[in-house]
Order: C-alpha cells, then sequence, then structure tokens
C-alpha cells in the first residue's frame, strides 16, 4: 500500500498538509525515530528523525553499538537508490519508508488508544515487584525522572501519541546517528535497532518487563560499580566519601517490613543539600553540576544528602545514567524525587 505522504515531498519549511505530516509522524514513531510530537507540524524535531532515519538507511547494517546482540533486521537492506541524510522525504526516502512498513519483519513500538489507563495498570503492577533485592522507592523515583512514571506517552491537547515512552541518545555533535534508544517505564536501553521480537515482546510491550529489567539492571550497579579496585569501575563519589566501607545494603536486616522499602522515610530524616552549578561532584572532584550537555543551569535545593544515606544505593543510582557530569546531575534530581514517589496505582 503506498504511502499517502509518498509523492508530497515533505520538508521542513515546504508547504505541507497537516494530514499529510500527521501520517508521516506517526510512522516514524512507529519506527523508532520520532520521540513525540505527533502534532502535524513539520519543525525541526521532524525533520531530525528524517535526517536520523536516513542516517540508518545508509549505515544501520543491524550490529549493536555495544554488546547487546544484534537487529533481527538491518536498515540497510531497505535503503532505496539515491537516499542522502536531507530531512526531506523525498521519492527514495518514501520508497524505503515503504518498503519498512511494508514488511512483517520489521517491529513497530506500540502503542495503545487508552494511555492513561495503560500507565495506571502499569503503576498498580509495581507493588508487586516490591522484593528482597532493591529498593522500589528507588527506582520510583527513577522512573519519575526516566518518564515521568509512564509507559505510554500521554499526549497534550492537540497532539497524537499513546506510543510506548521513547528516549533517543547521541553523540555529542553528531546528532543524525541514534546511539541507544531508552523504551518504557524505565527507560531499559537497547544498543541495536530494531529490537528483536522477544525484546519487543517483552521489555517494550510489557510494564512489568521493562520495570523488572530496570530493577535487575539497578542491582547490577549497586553489586558491580559502586566498589571496585579498576579507578575505571568505581563510583568516585563513594570512593570520595566512605572509601573505607563495604557495600551497605539497608539499615534494617531482611524480615523487617522496612527492609528495602522505607527509604523515603530516611531520605526525609536525611541533612538536605542546595547545588549550584559550581558545587564540585564530590569532595575533591576537579569538576563541578554544570553547566552539562543535558543540564544547561543545574540547580537543586533540598537534595538528601547521599552521603548520609544508611546505604550506597544513592550510588547505584547514579551509575543508572552512567558517568560524569550528567550522571551527578541525574542523581541530584532522583534523590530530590525520592521525598515525593508518585503513589502507585
Amino acid at each position: 500500500m503506498a504511502l499517502i505522504y509518498g509523492a508530497a515531498n515533505l520538508a521542513q519549511g515546504g508547504p505541507a498538509d497537516p494530514v499529510l505530516v500527521r501520517a508521516l509522524q506517526l510512522d516514524l514513531r512507529a519506527l523508532g525515530y520520532l520521540a513525540g510530537a505527533i502534532d502535524g507540524q513539520f519543525g525541526p524535531h521532524t525533520s531530525q528523525a528524517v535526517r536520523r532515519l536516513q542516517f540508518d538507511l545508509l549505515n544501520n547494517n543491524g550490529q549493536s553499538t555495544r554488546n547487546d546482540g544484534a537487529a533481527p533486521v538491518a536498515m540497510t537492506t531497505y535503503n532505496q537508490v539515491g537516499v542522502a541524510v536531507n530531512g526531506v522525504v523525498d521519492a527514495p526516502t518514501a520508497a524505503s519508508m515503504d518498503a519498512l512498513l511494508n514488511d512483517a519483519n520489521v517491529p513497530r513500538i506500540p502503542s495503545t488508544p487508552d494511555p492513561a489507563t495503560a500507565n495506571k495498570a502499569a503503576l498498580q503492577s509495581l507493588g508487586a515487584l516490591a522484593g528482597t533485592t532493591t529498593p522500589l522507592p528507588f527506582m520510583i523515583a527513577i522512573f519519575r525522572q526516566e518518564s515521568g512514571c509512564a509507559h505510554y506517552e500521554v499526549a497534550p491537547a492537540g497532539r497524537t501519541d499513546g506510543f510506548v515512552v521513547l528516549g533517543l541518545d547521541t553523540i555529542e555533535g553528531q546528532p543524525d546517528q541514534i546511539t541507544s534508544r531508552g523504551f518504557g517505564i524505565g527507560q531499559v536501553t537497547l544498543f541495536h535497532h530494531p529490537p528483536q521480537p522477544s525484546e519487543m515482546a517483552g521489555i517494550v510491550s510489557d510494564p512489568v518487563a521493562n520495570t523488572t529489567a530496570s530493577l535487575k539492571l539497578l542491582r547490577q550497579k549497586f553489586d558491580t560499580e559502586i566498589i571496585s579496585n579498576d579507578p575505571n569501575q568505581r563510583a568516585d563519589d563513594h570512593y570520595a566519601e566512605h572509601p573505607l566501607l563495604d557495600l551497605r545494603l539497608c539499615k534494617y536486616q531482611p524480615g523487617d517490613p522496612k527492609y528495602l522499602n522505607d527509604c523515603v522515610t530516611c531520605a526525609a530524616a536525611l541533612p538536605k543539600l542546595d547545588i549550584t552549578p559550581d558545587t564540585p561532584c564530590y569532595p575533591g572532584a576537579n569538576f563541578d553540576y554544570g553547566p552539562a550537555t543535558d543540564y544547561a543551569n543545574p540547580s537543586y535545593s533540598g537534595v538528601p544528602d547521599r552521603s548520609a544515606f544508611p546505604c550506597d544505593w544513592p550510588y547505584a543510582v547514579r551509575r543508572y545514567n552512567g558517568s560524569g557530569p550528567n550522571s551527578y546531575n541525574y542523581q541530584a534530581i532522583v534523590l530530590r524525587n525520592l521525598l515525593t514517589p508518585p503513589v502507585a496505582g
């Protein structure tokens, strides 16, 4: 079936029927190149999504940018002669999209007609995941930062969405190349595209599977990326603040109802810090909070002092996001989120 916008030569700054642009945006969203903003307007956001698709048609051979396996198909397979990275839905680009959208082997980002109800169900499911390995309150604070505790995007008035929340990561200075994608409530990251069918059915489509993967990842960060003999692997903030302490899971013992569950109370009782852009990221650090790549003017008041926590989960929270100044900003926001977590359901 031919695309309704296939012959329209859509481009930023040119005349564009909103109906055709909306159809294009829906397809870009389903293919994993547009994060929200289905509004019928061909602006810079849509132009960039087209450029990223075109880049993949020319370069994405299905391999991972890390080590998480290959994609089920190579995007280069669908490249039609004449595709260029120009942000224009010209004839070669439209033909390539038509080939992608008409191939059942190409997975699509799922959507729901009622994202608000689906998100409520996702939040209700979180209570069943509270266990003995990972503190759910910390995870919910992370979800607030990653996705607003939403697995499906709820569009503002005048826009369309309902797709799984999608985060697109690029390298600074190379905006056309998507290096990884975060999916759903926990923004579980894949370094290949498109996802495998099992990944689509699991962590992408299923909020419980997505949350379970997020909990597992946070515990992995706790176990392997806080204390290490390798200075490139350990958490520098923990090393600076608690160099002689072993890992601390919780001040309560297993079997106590508060074990890995009373984090909000703990955080509320701690001293609070006011962080500004020139605050060092940790004692002795040669860099501060900002401005950082994703945080132009970082300033946070009332942040629970991570060094005063009776556990080491604040350091795992930062490593969940990575390293460098961005991760310290992320950590500060999540720790502040911990004071006012949403109520599941």
